[in-house]
């Protein structure tokens, strides 16, 4: 199993960046008790906590499938696998953060509308990956390892970039109301912590 097991290490690293952008939809504080502002948060946050448990066990999947010695087709699926759920969590976050409406604050709409955009490129890009797992050659011990290892490093890529919009949608008092509800405590909680 030599030449994979330490690129699939390195997929794992750098698929837990990815969980960073799921705690970037839960804030931390009080607000002044906005009821709009409060319910919209709520129906995000009940929108985004199943999303974030599904996340959370792609990420697992992909750092089991690591710790084992796995054959180069059983981390081909499984990697697969949790691309395409994390590419529909991201997605059904877009949804929530679509269907909640712009939120009651000055640039909602603006704001809600670049989030739900990069929440949609998001799940694009683990689409992305997806595919291009699928595509590799499993019977080729060593070109396996070279094709995660490009995978690996457009997930690094993904993980650094883009949770821009989300962070300025929760800024203020989004922030806030978010912070006060029960789902986004609990969604920031299973997200796994970032390993190295």
């Amino acid at each position: 199993m030599e030449g994979t097991k330490p690129v699939n290490k390195k997929l794992a690293a750098a698929l837990s960046g990815g969980a960073v952008l799921v705690l970037a939809l839960s804030g931390c504080s009080s607000d002044n008790g906005n009821d709009k502002l409060d319910a919209w948060a709520k129906q995000v946050c009940d929108g985004v906590q199943p999303q974030a448990k599904k996340i959370a066990d792609a990420n697992a999947a992909i750092q089991k499938q690591t710790s084992d010695n796995s054959a180069p087709a059983d981390v081909q699926k499984t990697d697969a696998q949790a691309f395409q759920d994390m590419s529909d969590a991201y997605k059904a976050i877009g949804a929530a953060v679509q269907n909640a409406g712009a939120p009651d604050v000055d640039g909602g709409a603006k704001k809600q509308k670049d989030a739900v955009k990069e929440l949609n490129d998001i799940s694009a890009s683990y689409a992305s990956l997806k595919t291009q797992v699928d595509k590799l050659e499993t019977k080729d011990q060593a070109k396996f390892a070279d094709g995660l290892k490009d995978i690996a490093t457009s997930l690094d890529k993904l993980s650094k970039s883009g949770n821009d919009a989300l962070k300025t949608l929760e800024e203020g008092d989004v922030g806030k109301a978010m912070a006060k509800q029960e789902s986004c405590k609990s969604a920031s909680s299973s997200a796994p912590a970032t390993a190295s």
